[in-house]
């Protein structure tokens, strides 16, 4: 049950025009009055009568107009709409009207059995919704104490869900990103968006911090986006804040209309963004930069694992990082499922633990390398180790959120998951194929099978009945030709993380293999590098381009 909070002033007039009328798109079906602070104020019905509306409404104000103007609060109107999900049962009028007042005596406006409370209405106008409306000056006179009433209501709507059979929704605890207001979708279903401004104006943000080395850079990316950045200055020039706006997103006057980072999200603030910014590893790995990614964020699966919270906490937010980036850097073919997994997971990136950031600032720079210098027509192997690794990391973080309690962190990194597993199927799919055509003669196939039953005996006759087993015979093959010893490699791909919950040991096993040959190469060419240049030190490397150059030129030559 999903409950959303309003405040007001200026009467109830217009919420009880509004609560009994047709709905701005004739949405209200049969709309009736099913509780009421004394259980018997008038009820306009469905065909709402305006002297009748105007009674209601009257009687609601009533306690707020008996104090003097100079003594009302600010904000005199509440107004909650609670929904159950498309998957509930249908509740009747008596069982809304016990949950309306279950919310407002949890709320503080209405406590029960408290015959001076403030004055409240329950109506119901669609089968799965109700809609309470409140005033906040108590009948005594007194201004309602509701402290707190948004997280106290949540509280309510989870024990009422559990009294009810209804849908458990996942507890919050502070941590998420604010919600686009009602008024924010309409506007954006009136002007033909697929999205609300604010939900674009975060994964824009979002994405520039994953790319930025730097706070300059940072709001040039944020600028080549196309969004509108404007800053806040102090006196002495230094820069205190900032905010964005969309630029097609204006008010009545055809100004601009600007969100500060921490209203799109906590971590979005200036301070916040300055915090990611400082926590980066300055020694740059040279290699496959998929690679160095997906070795970056190996290690993050021990963290995971391991009793450092604050540093697994870290790590999450780099990983989230890499998501972002490897969206813009992989082929376009990918960027639909990398792109949902990256918005996916930010919810996962975020809990009441505070981040350690600089414990992850490894991971964080070999994100910003990847889009840095990735290059396009990847044959998709590297792309398919990372997510490969990613899908791994995502597993354990839902596992670290379960553990403490995380529950919508840890609905987040599920529901990441199937985004990751798609986006590996795409790319993963094709080379696994090309690879089970390049097996080897039988005899080879024949020795192989002994060297597995040697290495993994656990595992072995899984992985003999994997459908990649052919695909892993040809790694191996190609492997054994630049001189590995196969038994050696396949123990050492067991060793890496276990093998019990993978649904391809096969698969596992090849992504590993050829994570660990490939990094080994790059380790020679790095060393055979620093001797050819000890003599003769290599120019200074250009400096590399926006991202968002990057990825639009990508584009192009595709």
């Amino acid at each position: 049950m999903i409950p959303k909070i309003t405040t007001g002033s200026g009467g109830s007039r217009r919420v009880v025009h509004y609560l009994f009328g047709p709905g701005k798109h004739n949405e209200h079906t049969d709309q009736h009055l099913i509780a009421s602070w004394n259980g018997f104020a008038p009820d306009p019905g469905p065909h709402p009568d305006s002297a009748t509306e105007a009674k209601l409404a009257a009687q609601l104000d009533l306690p707020v107009n008996a104090l003097p103007a100079d003594q009302r609060p600010a904000t005199t109107n509440w107004h909650c709409s609670l929904r159950t999900a498309p998957t509930d049962r249908l509740l009747t009028d008596d069982e809304w009207a016990d949950i309306a007042r279950r919310v407002l005596n949890a709320a503080g406006i209405a406590p029960a059995g408290d015959t001076k409370a403030c004055r409240w209405i329950a109506v119901r106008h669609a089968p799965d919704h109700i809609h309470i409306a409140a005033t906040l000056v108590r009948q005594d006179g007194r201004i309602a104490r509701r402290d707190f009433d948004r997280k106290a209501v949540q509280a309510a709507c989870r024990s009422i869900e559990t009294d009810y059979g209804l849908r458990q929704l996942n507890r919050g605890d502070g941590t998420a990103p604010k919600r686009a207001t009602s008024k924010e979708h309409f506007k954006a279903e009136r002007l033909g968006r697929t999205r609300p401004v604010r939900e674009e104006l975060r994964e824009a943000v979002r994405r520039a911090k994953a790319a930025a080395r730097t706070e300059p850079e940072y709001f040039a990316v944020l600028t080549c986006t196309g969004m509108k950045v404007k800053l806040r200055q102090a006196p002495s020039g230094d820069i205190t804040g900032y905010s964005v706006a969309h630029p097609k997103d204006t008010n009545a006057a055809g100004e601009p209309i600007y969100y500060s980072g921490s209203k799109l999200s906590p971590d979005l603030s200036l301070p916040e963004i300055r915090k990611h910014l400082g926590a980066q590893d300055p020694d740059i790995r040279t290699g496959n930069p998929w690679h160095v990614a997906a070795d970056a964020a190996r290690h993050t699966l021990a963290v995971l694992d391991g009793d450092d919270d604050a540093g697994a906490q870290a790590h999450l937010a780099a990983f989230g990082d890499l998501l972002d980036n490897a969206t813009l850097a992989t082929p376009t073919a990918n960027q639909t499922e990398l792109r949902a997994a990256a918005a996916a997971f930010h919810r996962a990136t975020r809990s009441t633990i505070r981040a350690e950031n600089q414990r992850a600032a490894s991971l964080r720079s070999a994100a910003k390398q990847l889009l840095y210098t990735a290059t396009s027509g990847q044959d998709g192997t590297g792309l398919a180790v990372l997510l490969s690794i990613a899908i791994l990391v995502t597993t354990a973080a839902t596992r670290w959120h379960e553990v403490r309690g995380h529950q919508q962190q840890q609905a987040a990194a599920q529901a990441t998951l199937t985004h990751l597993r798609t986006a590996y199927e795409q790319t993963a799919r094709p080379t696994l194929t090309a690879l089970a055509h390049q097996a080897p003669n039988p005899a080879t196939i024949h020795r192989y099978e002994a060297a597995l039953r040697q290495a993994i005996p656990a595992h072995a006759d899984r992985i003999l009945t994997d459908p990649a087993w052919a695909a892993l015979t040809a790694t191996l093959a190609k492997a054994e030709k630049a001189g590995d010893n196969p038994r050696m490699l396949l123990t050492q791909g067991a060793e890496q993380r276990e093998l019990t919950t993978a649904d391809s040991p096969a698969e596992v096993l090849h992504w590993r293999i050829t994570g660990r040959a490939t990094t080994q190469r790059q380790k020679a060419a790095t060393a055979r590098s620093a001797q050819r240049t000890s003599k003769f030190p290599a120019p200074a490397p250009p400096r590399p381009q926006s991202p968002t150059i990057i990825a639009a030129q990508r584009r192009h030559h595709r």
